[in-house]
């Protein structure tokens, strides 16, 4: 091994050593307290119907837990920076796959009609189990008149 080479392992970044960070016994208490409530707060949501609401409200409460289990047990909070940046964007491009994923199923209906709608055409009546419209078998032959 050269000189160079020898100097740099000995005063590089990274030694390879494992280095325990230390954490106050009170402090990993108060965050998994706050795991706990939002665990709570995300099974209390979950009886609460806001709608299409309800996937952005568990996503959200999912993603801050996971972020507090990636920074502190986890200890992000104390290894390098592009460690986090990593971590900070691929949650960034999850939602940006959901929302995109999210946007085409909501809008759908109101492209092609085919996709969202839950009524019979010929009654106005709810489709059983939600079927689209154009799934509707109709009842009378091409000519004939429908019985009523």
């Amino acid at each position: 091994m050269s000189s160079s080479t020898a100097a740099h392992a000995t005063h590089g970044h990274d030694d390879g050593a494992v280095h325990a960070h230390i954490s106050n016994f009170a402090f990993l208490c108060a965050i998994f307290a706050t795991l706990v409530v939002l665990t709570i707060i995300t099974v209390a949501a979950s009886y609460v119907d806001f709608g299409s609401g309800n996937t952005v409200i568990a996503l959200i409460i999912a993603t801050i837990k996971a972020g507090l289990v990636a920074t502190f047990f986890m200890h992000l909070r104390y290894d390098k920076l592009f460690n986090t940046l990593a971590f900070v964007s691929a949650f960034l491009f999850l939602a940006v796959f959901l929302l995109l994923t999210s946007d085409d199923d909501w809008r759908r209906g109101q492209v092609d009609d085919a996709y969202g709608t839950k009524v019979f055409d010929q009654s106005g009546e709810l489709a059983p189990g939600g079927f689209p419209s154009a799934m509707v078998i109709p009842s009378a032959a091409p000519g004939e008149k429908a019985k009523e």
